[in-house]
């Protein structure tokens, strides 16, 4: 069994509100409960963040030792343009 150990935190009014009625509602059986729950989901979120910036940080590395010739801006903005022009009109067909 993991050790526990106690802490203080300071909530805004709003927030002890919440975790108060989700006690009170008996989704949780207590306050640590509720702030265990919040932080498990924030390590989860952190956890993803942390993947898509190891993600990216490999495609950079990948992208500055391709020696493919790139495609220029102006033809991508001319082609996205287009795309959402289409995708505009198409929206404006269906109503």
């Amino acid at each position: 069994m993991p050790t526990i150990e106690k802490i203080s935190i300071a909530l805004p009014l709003e927030m002890v509100s919440l975790v108060r009625q989700a006690v009170d509602a008996g989704e949780y059986a207590s306050t640590s409960e509720v702030v265990r729950d919040a932080l498990r989901d924030w390590t989860h979120r952190r956890s993803l963040r942390q993947q898509g910036v190891d993600e990216l940080r490999k495609l950079w590395q990948q992208a500055l030792k391709d020696d493919a010739r790139g495609v220029p801006a102006d033809e991508v903005l001319d082609r996205l343009e287009q795309k959402y022009q289409t995708l505009a009109e198409e929206t404006e067909k269906a109503r």
